[in-house]
């Protein structure tokens, strides 16, 4: 469901400036939302918790709990698309936003034109809706198994994926053991649930469907922005900067080195690709 048809999306806005409060109210109002305002960390993330909101903007200097902790706790219990709002602009807060779990990071005075591009993308990303999902902390399975026992926790990869093969199936993408489901939005590796962010996410399965075509990081900025964007659309260096620090995450949670990787290798200067099938790490 996309704004505009059926029941509006509902969006949180986590901000304590009247003024830039009713900014955002505005432009997420023109784009079919419904809003749902809060003025301090705590009330947003009692907001996010009732309203499972698809996008949630934040404010880093919140009272209360500042933006950066308010993300970490969100992403506890939430896949909401977060775009962080902040008058800081150095490269490490931006870094440090999209490490705590935002997706974007928009930096205080913006064009409102600007955010509703950015809303649009996010609205453009193949994602189940957030307000269909179950909080990341109990994802349900995603890969069948032919003979797995009604207790087994994980559920093991379909015979016919090859530890070393990228293979698509039943919506699935497969990767050493490494495996993605497309429609129920789980991560698995070596049969362990992995957390992910919406954008960890979508990376990660660009990279599975590309296999050992190189995704440049312009690429896959211009990825998350949805098959309706531009091809010239203009990727910043911001975005490629935000596209590395999602990367690094990504590599974290997976425990996937980047001087002896697994599964994602830097191509130095160009960008990223799975590793090889018949490299063995």
């Amino acid at each position: 469901m996309t704004a505009g048809q059926g029941a509006p999306l509902v969006a949180v806005i986590i901000e304590d400036d009247p003024g830039v409060q009713s900014l955002l109210d505005e432009v997420f109002l023109a784009a079919g939302f419904r809003t749902v305002l809060a003025g301090s960390g705590p009330e947003g993330l009692a907001a996010v918790a009732a309203h499972r909101p698809v996008i949630t903007t934040l404010d880093i200097n919140l009272p209360g709990i500042d933006g950066f902790e308010v993300a970490r706790r969100i992403r506890q219990v939430s896949d909401t698309f977060i775009i962080m709002l902040s008058a800081l602009a150095e490269e490490s807060d931006v870094v440090l936003g999209l490490t705590s779990g935002a997706d974007e990071y928009l930096v205080k005075p913006f064009r409102p034109r600007e955010l509703r591009a950015r809303i649009e993308a996010l609205l453009r990303r193949t994602r189940t809706s957030a307000t269909e999902q179950a909080p990341l902390a109990a994802p349900a399975p995603a890969i069948p198994a032919p003979a797995a026992p009604p207790t087994t926790p994980s559920v093991p990869l379909p015979v016919a994926a090859a530890a070393d093969a990228t293979v698509a199936t039943w919506r699935g993408l497969v990767h050493r053991d490494l495996s993605l489901d497309l429609d129920t939005r789980l991560v698995l590796v070596a049969q362990r649930p992995v957390e992910l962010t919406p954008t960890e996410f979508d990376l990660l399965a660009a990279l599975l469907e590309a296999g050992r075509r190189v995704c440049s990081k312009a690429d896959l900025a211009l990825g998350l922005r949805g098959p309706a964007g531009d091809a010239h659309d203009r990727v910043s260096e911001p975005d490629k900067r935000a596209i590395e620090t999602h990367m690094a995450n990504l590599r974290r949670k997976l425990r996937d080195s980047p001087t002896a990787p697994r599964y994602i290798e830097t191509v130095r200067g160009v960008g990223y690709r799975l590793t090889s099938d018949d490299r063995h790490v």
